[in-house]
């Protein structure tokens, strides 16, 4: 059997009410399994209980009730085993603003109990790109740095699994792309990693597969491929040498628009049609084609319609 990295079984959780404020259930008998070795995302919009869930696992939040087990150890039966299999990128920047770099790792590495002689601090700070910030404060480091310190404190005990919650908010195109490439790196040496973000183009890009929650409540679970291909609809676009004359006798169901530079947009159903039964009619028209592209639906057009209607 494929190993999991993270099994969570009939989860709850209830954050308890006030005199001014009724009690949440903001986890709602959830059961989720995250492969070993994936690159796995959990998405959902704002209020889904991503963020409960995350702090569960990292053993920030109690749970009411239900079964949490990590790299194979039980939450209730082994808490310090599990929290060390885990380590988690925050989406908060919290950091002690007069540690410098190297010694906000080292103080990290001790809390977790890594021994001096299995410590990597060198290791982790050329990874995440710091090394020539080792000494400076971190209240000095821009917005960027701040955010590759994170990671690289979530690194310092070896987990066999990252939780990255919104890594990439707010910053710019070349730290995006550092953080990626790390990411895959890790990956590539066995680590799991898990994904919450709002840029939903990263998830599609990265993930291998995805879970989407919200209400507290897992909506659907499946690879990103699988997801991709839940929606029907895709789209032709054709670039004509010169502007139609003749009408053209689309197939049944098919919807017609121009966009800029003259170019002809056909939407269709993948069950009713293809993209030939198009260019047949197009050709029947006497439209000669200069240039053609196929558009589907990319992973924001399926959380929408998961979500909307819930």
């Amino acid at each position: 059997m494929e190993q999991q990295a993270i099994e969570v079984k009939g989860l709850r959780k209830v954050y308890a009410g006030s005199k001014k404020q009724e009690s949440k259930e903001a986890i709602k008998g959830l059961d989720l399994s995250i492969p070993a070795g994936s690159i796995f995302g959990l998405l959902g919009p704002n209020g889904a209980g991503k963020s409960t869930l995350i702090n569960i696992l990292a053993g920030l939040v109690k749970k009411t009730e239900g079964q949490v087990v990590i790299w194979g150890f039980d939450q209730d039966v082994n808490p310090r085993q599990s929290r060390a299999a885990i380590g988690v990128m925050p989406q908060e920047i919290n950091m002690d603003p007069f540690f410098t770099p190297r010694a906000a790792l080292e103080t990290q590495a001790g809390l977790y109990g890594v021994p001096k002689s299995e410590r990597w601090t060198d290791e982790i700070l050329e990874l995440v790109g710091l090394s020539d910030k080792a000494e400076a404060h971190a209240r000095g480091l821009s917005g960027g740095m701040k955010r590759r310190l994170l990671l690289a404190k979530a690194l310092v005990h070896k987990p066999q699994i990252l939780v990255l919650d919104e890594p990439t908010a707010g910053v710019d195109i070349e730290l995006r792309a550092m953080l990626w490439r790390n990411v895959r790196k890790l990956n590539e040496q066995g680590m799991t990693i898990i994904l919450t973000t709002h840029y939903l183009e990263e998830a599609e890009e990265m993930c291998d597969e995805i879970a989407i929650i919200n209400h507290g409540k897992l909506i659907v679970r499946d690879t990103t491929a699988k997801l991709l291909g839940r929606m029907d609809r895709k789209t032709l676009v054709v670039e004509p040498r010169a502007t139609p004359s003749a009408e053209i006798r689309l197939p049944e169901g098919v919807t017609q628009e121009t966009r800029s530079g003259g170019r002809l947009a056909f939407s269709y159903s993948r069950a009713q049609t293809g993209p030939e039964d198009i260019l047949l009619a197009l050709r029947d028209a006497g439209i000669e084609i200069r240039d053609f592209a196929t558009e589907q639906p990319g992973l924001e057009e399926v959380f929408v319609s998961l979500t909307s209607n819930q």
